[in-house]
């Protein structure tokens, strides 16, 4: 059983699999609310709310647990979801919609009826439309949700805002692909497709300006913003964009099928795999349980490769194609929708992994004994079997200096760099250099390095932040109250944290531009610049912020050159 510390991605950000432990901030008022339900009213129908308290104390209306699309069930199982555009009875906004499947304690609220959305907008009329954002979980596409204990809204609607928050099918039921016409793949992004399309239809009826949506998401939800910039799917559906730590463009390749992982899971359900149909049948007929709870088998070894699940290179088959070309190649080609751009990382990342390895004997044991295999797999080399030696043993030059792994503070440190690069970091890195080549946008560069008094990853001694990890920004952007205390208004560097991070993101909703407005006083002595390419500065947000060159590029050259790219023509030099 999996162990209910913060320290994987499933534990470090997963509600579901600690239980939500509610902290107050952010649910309904306690006293005094007005003494009738808000309404909304669009041309898809008629929605009921609820009311709620912001961090400052602002009452606020939120409509949750809202289908956008049919529940993907039964023979829709598997299936492209299909929008709702007409509700036939008023729909029952007030309470919290269920995670979509994936393993859970305490019996939190999981369900294939997921595809779900939270609306929340301030009180009273506004002079004319808001900016809407758009937030797309993290997860690695197997795991989370956008329900208000993991993405609660009371830090941005302090904000003149309206947000919306949106599930989509997970591991399994989102992503199989067989490489035909059984299961092309890609239907957990064609969920968030829909969500979009619903925002577009509906957004006006909640306050909301459908002209001015910005898409943001993190790690999983990261991938899936960039993938929406060149999705023929997505197009007009958004006016900014913003990815917080994760890249679809890496070392990784993306593939055309995961058909070997629709084969695990047929074999973990004791389905039979000598055809795709064959496979498609017979998980049809297995619950919802039991595809999500056999997440832990799925991987490689431990919860490693983290990126398990990956988008697909969809082939025709007459459905409507989501990514019907590689993301380098479009990005190359300019076929991308030009906005605004955020893109971001945090100083520290994965560092955890390289702890997890170093405190297990065992794990330990096989690093040292099998590092080419291991390394292989989970900082996803690709190419033949001797290039990928090649790769891994000047990785282990690169951040060891060749030496095997020791329990040591050197060793440490070094594994917990190349475990963070090669998830997360190198492809932001590679991201962030063709986006400023190829968009007629601006791109804004961050990096966080603030470290607060929360963390996804503390230390086990003390129970205190070490680094600012995976995750983290969240923290301040959004109250993520299954885990982490409330962070009051006051003077502290972490309320005041709350204040910049949530004043840059409204600015960059509103103008395309981050920097300080007659009404963000907090932002007052900032200058962030465009991210250039002969010009790479970014911001690194911390106390104080400060404007900085050139981020982890010295990192960055070894693996520039094990998989090269020419950023301007966009070819591969290999």
């Amino acid at each position: 059983m999996r162990s209910c510390v913060v320290v994987t991605l499933l534990s470090a950000v997963l509600a579901t699999v600690c239980g939500a432990q509610q902290h107050g901030q952010g649910t309904e008022p306690p006293s005094g609310p007005p003494s009738s339900d808000p309404m909304a009213h669009s041309v898809s129908g008629h929605f009921r709310g609820s009311w709620m308290l912001t961090r400052r104390g602002k009452r606020f209306q939120a409509f949750r647990g809202i289908r956008y699309a049919q529940p993907p069930v039964g023979e829709l199982r598997f299936q492209p979801p299909q929008l709702i555009t007409n509700y036939t009875s008023e729909v029952d906004a007030t309470q919290e919609g269920p995670a979509c499947p994936q393993p859970v304690f305490d019996n939190y609220p999981v369900d294939e009826d997921c595809l779900r959305l939270n609306v929340y907008r301030p009180d009273g009329k506004t002079n004319k439309p808001l900016p809407v954002l758009v937030f797309m979980h993290a997860g690695g596409f197997y795991s989370v949700s956008g329900r208000s204990d993991v993405a609660g809204p009371s830090h941005l609607l302090d904000r003149d805002i309206v947000l919306v928050t949106i599930n989509y099918r997970l591991g399994s039921l989102g992503f199989l692909s067989t490489g035909d016409k059984h299961a092309p793949g890609n239907n957990g992004f064609k969920d968030q497709v829909m969500a979009l399309r619903w925002v577009k239809r509906n957004i006006a009826a909640f306050g909301g300006d459908p002209d001015l949506v910005t898409i943001s998401g993190y790690s999983a939800g990261s991938f899936s913003v960039m993938l929406h910039m060149i999705s023929p799917m997505s197009k007009g559906l958004f006016h900014r964009a913003i990815s917080m730590s994760g890249s679809p463009v890496s070392q990784i390749v993306i593939p055309r099928h995961q058909r070997h992982l629709a084969e695990r899971q047929a074999r973990l359900l004791q389905c039979p795999t000598n055809s795709s149909q064959a496979i498609i049948d017979c998980l049809k007929t297995k619950t919802a349980k039991e595809l999500g709870d056999s997440l832990d088998k799925m991987f490689d070894f431990g919860y490693d490769p983290v990126l398990l699940w990956v988008p697909i290179q969809e082939q025709p088959f007459g459905q409507e194609m989501f990514l019907p070309r590689q993301p380098l190649e479009a990005i190359c080609s300019g076929d991308l929708q030009q906005v605004p751009y955020i893109i971001s990382q945090t100083q520290d990342e994965f560092f955890w992994k390289a702890l997890d390895v170093l405190r297990n004997p065992s794990a330990f044991d096989s690093w040292r004994s099998d590092w080419p295999r291991l390394a292989t797999i989970a900082l996803y080399l690709s190419g033949n079997n001797s290039s990928v030696i090649t790769a891994a043993n000047k990785l282990k030059e690169a951040y060891l200096g060749a030496k095997d792994l020791a329990n040591d503070t050197a060793t440490s440190e070094g594994f917990g760099k190349l475990y963070s690069d090669a998830i997360i970091g190198f492809g932001v890195h590679r991201l962030v250099n063709l986006m400023a080549r190829h968009s007629s946008q601006p791109v804004y560069y961050y990096e966080f390095g603030y470290v607060g008094n929360s963390s996804h990853y503390v230390d086990p001694t003390t129970k205190k932040p070490i680094a600012a990890a995976h995750h983290d920004d969240l923290l301040y952007l959004f109250n993520v109250s299954y885990n982490f205390p409330p962070i009051p208004p006051s003077a502290s560097e972490d309320s005041q944290m709350v204040d910049k991070m949530t004043a840059l993101f409204y600015n960059f909703m509103r103008y395309g531009d981050p920097n300080p407005k007659a009404d963000t006083p907090e932002l007052a002595s900032l200058s962030w610049p465009q991210f250039k390419p002969d010009s790479r500065q970014y911001l690194r947000v911390d106390s104080p912020f400060a404007v900085k060159r050139d981020l982890f590029e010295d990192r960055f050259h070894t693996w520039e050159e094990l998989f090269p790219i020419d950023y301007q023509k966009c070819k591969l030099r290999r």
